[in-house]
């Protein structure tokens, strides 16, 4: 009884969820624009803590190309909670002088209830490494404490310490704005996502095409067998390899995502970023650099892995690709010590329930991505990367 009931209570939550997204007014007429911009576009769906580190750095890494064209900045709650998140998106587009991008709020919460499952589970499998909005206090290894934390109040914004943004969010959903975007732009725009995948997962049960009008899905998150490197970042995957924060925070919506019918899926997981730092050594040459946020940058950066700073610049040059496999990839969903892990086959060899071909990343060319990272970091104006067969988007 205990668990037809657990079960009738994650359908009523997710089925709640689904009729709060469509009262938001996210149903959308198939459309189709005549743009005269040929760039590639991308839509970000982002947790964006802030002020400056890997969230916010991977959103200027795109911002600096002038050949794509960023539509928007989908915003969902991780590594902080949803409404503080959009406030350092918009004060960090205020600062970069690009106010005009979008910045579209998206889900407060995970599918099913997330802090207090996660309670639930940490009393019986220990304490995650990293707990994101539910924190109550920041890991040791953290390096910047810029916000408080406010794990039982997910709609107070504290003060910022940039600054208080005076513009304000797109006056539309998440939700709403992914699947116009794709209707509008069919098998035109790449979804970026480099947090937890609610957003998605709301928009792909909400209509059934929105992945297949996508161009291509690339994503950060997942973990197979990350080499730990010497970082006290990556000591939490000496005893759980295939836990990483991005799925675990949503492991139902990820595993929803990815069995949709996306016509690509790119995985960046742990692996190929376990190398990776943003040194002080890199933020004291982007401190110096001549783009306009170069100062936020240099004094409110975080010496974190290049966690979502890599999935996008394999996206803007996959020749920074060292080594990749295609492999059926999905996220393990039952309340076990497994609980938001990574689960992968051979192609051909999964249990058949609709695990599609993931396009996994393992190792980059590191001295060329810190090269790539500072180079957009540092310009004075968006600029044209080098474009070669082997980087075509």
């Amino acid at each position: 009884m205990a668990t037809s009931v657990s079960r009738v209570s994650q359908a009523s939550a997710l089925l709640g969820a689904l009729l709060v997204a469509q009262l938001a007014g996210v149903m959308v007429k198939p459309a189709q624009a005549t743009d005269a911009d040929t760039r590639p576009k991308v839509i970000i769906d982002q947790d964006a803590a802030g002020p400056a580190g890997t969230d916010i750095q991977s959103i200027l890494m795109l911002m600096q190309d002038k050949d794509v064209d960023l539509l928007g900045i989908t915003i969902v709650t991780g590594d902080a909670w949803r409404d503080e998140e959009v406030s350092h998106a918009l004060r960090m587009l205020e600062i970069a002088h690009r106010a005009a991008i979008p910045v579209v709020p998206g889900a407060v919460f995970p599918l099913l209830d997330g802090r207090r499952r996660t309670l639930a589970w940490e009393k019986l499998y220990g304490p995650l490494f990293y707990d994101g909005a539910y924190m109550s206090s920041w890991p040791s290894e953290n390096t910047v404490d810029w916000t408080p934390l406010h794990p039982t109040r997910p709609y107070w914004v504290p003060p910022l310490p940039e600054g208080e943004p005076t513009t304000h969010a797109a006056n539309e959903s998440a939700v709403s704005f992914l699947l116009r975007m794709v209707h509008t732009y069919p098998h035109q725009v790449t979804i970026i996502a480099a947090g937890p995948m609610t957003d998605l997962a709301l928009a792909a049960k909400l209509d059934p095409q929105f992945a297949v009008l996508a161009k291509q899905l690339v994503f950060m998150g997942g973990s197979f067998n990350p080499v730990p490197a010497d970082t006290p970042f990556a000591q939490e995957y000496d005893n759980n390899p295939r836990q990483e924060f991005n799925m675990r925070f949503d492991p139902e919506a990820a595993s929803i995502v990815l069995h949709q019918p996306w016509s690509e899926i790119i995985e960046v997981p742990v692996d190929p970023t376990s190398p990776t730092l943003m040194s002080h050594r890199l933020l004291g040459e982007v401190a110096h650099g001549k783009a306009p946020f170069d100062h936020y940058l240099g004094r409110f950066g975080q010496v974190y892995p290049l966690w979502d700073e890599t999935a996008v610049a394999v996206w803007l040059d996959p020749s920074l690709i060292t080594r990749e496999k295609t492999l059926l990839v999905d996220i393990d969903t039952s309340f076990t010590a497994n609980y938001g892990a990574t689960l992968s086959w051979p192609v051909g060899a999964g249990p058949g329930l609709g695990e599609r071909p993931v396009h996994v990343v393992f190792t980059v060319d590191v001295p060329r991505l810190n090269s790539l990272v500072v180079r957009l970091l540092t310009a004075a104006e968006p600029i044209s990367l080098p474009r070669t067969s082997a980087s075509e988007r």
